[in-house]
């Protein structure tokens, strides 16, 4: 497929979803459940249309997730609107590193122990389960800039960080699999 095809596919997805968007608000639906069905009814199942091997495709199927958390996390920032020196932000910070560092921990300790998972493909698991879904909070996320209700805000903004947060420990979960370098420092922890 072209990239003109694919940029036609992508623009009309994207107006629909906004053109619907007062329609939606009614629906018990939020947005990435219709483009789980979009990309169903497109993909090999529906019509055929789009037929990515992961394996074949995987250059670009990386920088399109890329993308598509810029974006995300971009507009999860917009909302926010108050300065890194504000008092409110220490309680996403801490759901953010703390709560996460832990969660990590924990389901890494389950998985080796329990699973009998290698310590990489344990502390992998417990990268990939520990981050909240932002998608799945959005009913109480902050709506716009002004909105300065904690919970809301805390939420939003631990939805925001917590990518990042576990991007350290995706990347030491894959070096200690052998699947990325450790650096200079790492090599007592993969056991070289």
């Amino acid at each position: 497929m072209t990239f003109a095809a694919w940029a036609i596919i992508l623009g009309v997805l994207l107006i629909a979803m906004v053109l619907s968007g007062t329609l939606l608000k009614r629906l018990p639906l939020s947005t990435a459940m219709l483009y789980l069905a979009a990309g169903f009814i497109l993909g090999p199942a529906g019509w055929g249309v789009l037929t990515l091997n992961p394996l074949n495709h995987a250059a670009f199927l990386e920088r399109a997730t890329e993308v598509a958390v810029l974006i995300s996390l971009f507009s999860v920032g917009l909302k926010l609107g108050l300065p890194l020196s504000n008092r409110h932000w220490l309680l996403p910070l801490r759901l953010a590193f703390v709560s996460m560092t832990l969660t990590v921990a924990l389901i890494a300790v389950t998985g080796a122990l329990l699973l009998d998972l290698p310590l990489g493909a344990a502390v992998l698991l417990g990268a990939i389960l520990a981050p909240t879904d932002p998608v799945l909070a959005s009913a109480v996320q902050v709506k716009s800039s002004g909105d300065r209700d904690r919970l809301r805000f805390s939420l939003t903004g631990e939805g925001g960080l917590n990518d990042g947060t576990a991007f350290p420990f995706v990347m030491l979960g894959l070096g200690l699999l052998g699947l990325h370098n450790l650096g200079s420092g790492g090599f007592a922890l993969a056991g070289d």
